[in-house]
């Protein structure tokens, strides 16, 4: 049956001539029309008010490369979806310590993470237990042809098993080493208590170093090395310097021994509940922040050295190339320990692109 609007405004029957039945009164449709329109409006303006939320925590500080770049992706997000997505950062733990958050993630009180891959080994995903290990990456180039390539896009795609899909690769640079003694040789590790994340293998590291590695929260590692919960940790310099862990070490060692990696995540059911011109949306920002990720890591690394030089709070030492070499020969059991578990494939295609990178690197 069809109404004609145009006899409901004129106060005709509705029905019309040959309608049985009783006849409704023109200004009762009329209302029942307005409010079915008003009520539609309602519905639209109600979806304009409420945006997506993606709730975005990590547990390091905002003016670090990764802190800087999760507030770009914000305004990149915010802008390319015209205000249907909202990003709230969370940075420094404000949420969640890096010993929780995927779980959070996980059970979707979060939507987004920057976490250290080393976080998907005790996940149960050892393939990520590579970039753990030491002297695996000659330089920069290495990293992101690996994270870039076939390599770095398997690895992800193991996640979305536990829940989680990963969208990108950030860093930080490459990691060092500082304490309250000078470390030179690798006998000046023996009996020192070094700060971890929960890693496997940055567990055997230590101990093969002669350390005592103790896995603590990074939100904590400040606060233990000013009471001497610990004597020295593993980090990178950005990292160092933003969360003032070098007023309370008097030595650092540029070692280059690792690389911190970040895998930027999201709630997979959540990601993949969005509406498709959404998601490429974001995307696309998360590509752009990604390379501004990638562009501001390394000067921040070289900023943050001269800062921590020029507060004579700590003695910054560079290893020689024959130190270097003693390091990585004594730590080349930690690689052949976890070869099986992580893969011998994959560590060979990984130390080819290596050399590859650093042979490159020699003829600039």
């Amino acid at each position: 049956m069809r109404i004609d609007v145009r006899r409901v405004v004129a106060g005709r029957n509705v029905l019309g001539p040959n309608a049985s039945g009783s006849i409704a009164p023109w200004r009762a449709v009329l209302a029942a029309l307005i409010a079915a329109a008003a009520a539609a409006q309602g519905i639209g303006v109600a979806h304009a008010q409420s945006p997506i939320v993606i709730k975005f925590s990590h547990v390091v500080a905002q003016d670090t490369p990764k802190g800087k770049a999760a507030q770009r992706f914000k305004e990149l997000a915010e802008a390319g979806t015209k205000g249907r997505v909202k990003v709230e950062i969370y940075p420094n733990s404000q949420l969640y310590k890096d010993g929780d958050e995927l779980e959070a993630l996980q059970r979707g009180a979060v939507q987004m993470l920057a976490p250290s891959v080393s976080k998907f080994g005790p996940l149960g995903v050892r393939d990520f237990e590579v970039f753990d290990l030491p002297y695996m990456f000659a330089n920069r180039a290495a990293v992101e042809r690996v994270t870039d390539g076939e390599i770095g896009r398997q690895l992800l795609a193991k996640l979305e098993p536990k829940g989680i899909k990963g969208v990108a690769y950030w860093d930080s640079g490459f990691k060092h080493m500082s304490a309250n003694r000078p470390l030179r040789k690798v006998d000046d590790f023996r009996g020192l208590k070094v700060r971890i994340q929960s890693s496997k293998v940055l567990a055997a590291t230590f101990k093969q170093l002669g350390a005592i590695p103790q896995v603590l929260a990074f939100s904590e590692v400040y606060t233990a090395l000013q009471q001497g919960v610990v004597d020295g940790l593993e980090n990178t310099l950005s990292n160092m310097y933003t969360q003032k862990m070098y007023e309370v070490q008097k030595h650092l060692t540029l070692s280059n021994h690792g690389f911190l990696l970040y895998a930027v995540i999201v709630n997979k059911k959540f990601w993949d509940g969005l509406p498709t011109d959404v998601r490429a949306a974001l995307e696309q920002s998360m590509k752009e922040a990604t390379r501004y990720e990638r562009e501001i890591a390394d000067k921040e690394d070289r900023d943050a050295l001269a800062a921590i030089k020029a507060s004579s709070r700590t003695q910054v030492y560079a290893l020689t190339d024959s130190e270097r070499a003693a390091w990585k020969q004594a730590l080349l059991p930690v690689v052949r320990q976890f070869e099986n578990a992580i893969g011998k494939d994959t560590i060979a295609a990984i130390d080819k692109i290596s050399a590859q990178a650093e042979a490159e690197a020699k003829k600039k």
